[in-house]
């Protein structure tokens, strides 16, 4: 055991009454709905004299598919076998077990389905979610960290740790805290985009650049992460990694696509 290792060993428990229990990974999980609907209403629909009513469709139709998609794409991309044969655990939450490349592709159909709705454009609503997305990201990875899971390998650096409530007695990259950061860092970029941007910016480069950076910083960190179920042990890539491909090969089409398009229009001025 390293002498400059952090000792983990928190509760993902906040309070238990009865067969009740408030737990640190659902509150989390809250904490980025309100966050995400926060910052949409103060920075985004406020600044752009749009109704708020709109605002709360468009956050019933992501919450849904968030949760909806991020359980089932942990389900069938990760643990098939085990959820077909115990199908009562799939509503099962709480207990973790969300893809966020599920919610991802949730995301993208509740989208489709409210614009249809309230006929705003796909592209416009995408490059303003998204800036929330990368916010609820961070929220979801530190409900990570307080479940001591999706934690990495072994490691000898001073800020590795040591999941004691996994049973682990060596310590490993924290890799919840580095997707974190980098999500929180993407998030205050975004917006910072937007709000320099907004009135003259081509629809889906922010939405571009969020599938480029967010599913790369994914990519990249998988490399340090222990495999989430057993298929994935003898895997070059794991089933993160190349669910984030697809993702990053359409953001860097969308921002070729935006900047041929630009230069066509600079040619003709």
């Amino acid at each position: 055991m390293s002498l400059s290792s952090i000792i983990w060993d928190v509760s993902p428990v906040i309070v238990k009454l009865g067969s009740v229990q408030v737990r640190w990974y659902g509150l989390l999980f809250a904490l980025a709905f309100l966050s995400g609907y926060i910052v949409l209403e103060r920075f985004v629909f406020r600044r752009e004299g749009l109704k708020v009513d709109l605002l709360d469709k468009l956050a019933t139709y992501v919450i849904i598919g968030t949760v909806i998609g991020a359980r089932l794409g942990h389900v069938f991309f990760y643990e098939p076998a085990y959820f077909l044969s115990n199908p009562a655990k799939i509503f099962a939450i709480w207990q973790g077990g969300l893809a966020s490349h599920g919610a991802a592709i949730g995301i993208l159909l509740a989208i489709w389905f409210y614009t249809k709705k309230t006929g705003k454009s796909y592209w416009w609503v995408l490059d303003r979610l998204v800036i929330v997305v990368a916010l609820g990201g961070f929220f979801i990875r530190m409900g990570n960290l307080m479940n001591s899971e999706i934690y990495g390998h072994f490691t000898s650096l001073p800020w590795g740790f040591i999941y004691v409530r996994d049973g682990q007695s060596n310590p490993r990259h924290p890799t919840q805290i580095y997707e974190g950061l980098c999500y929180l860092i993407l998030f205050f970029f975004l917006l910072r985009y937007y709000i320099r941007n907004y009135t003259t910016m081509r629809e889906g480069t922010i939405f571009g650049i969020f599938l480029i950076v967010l599913f790369g910083v994914r990519f990249f960190i998988e490399f340090l992460k222990e495999p989430q179920v057993g298929f994935e042990a003898n895997m070059l890539l794991n089933m993160g990694q190349l669910l984030s491909l697809p993702f990053i090969l359409f953001g860097i089409w969308l921002l070729y696509k935006n900047s041929k398009e630009k230069a066509v229009v600079n040619k003709k001025q």
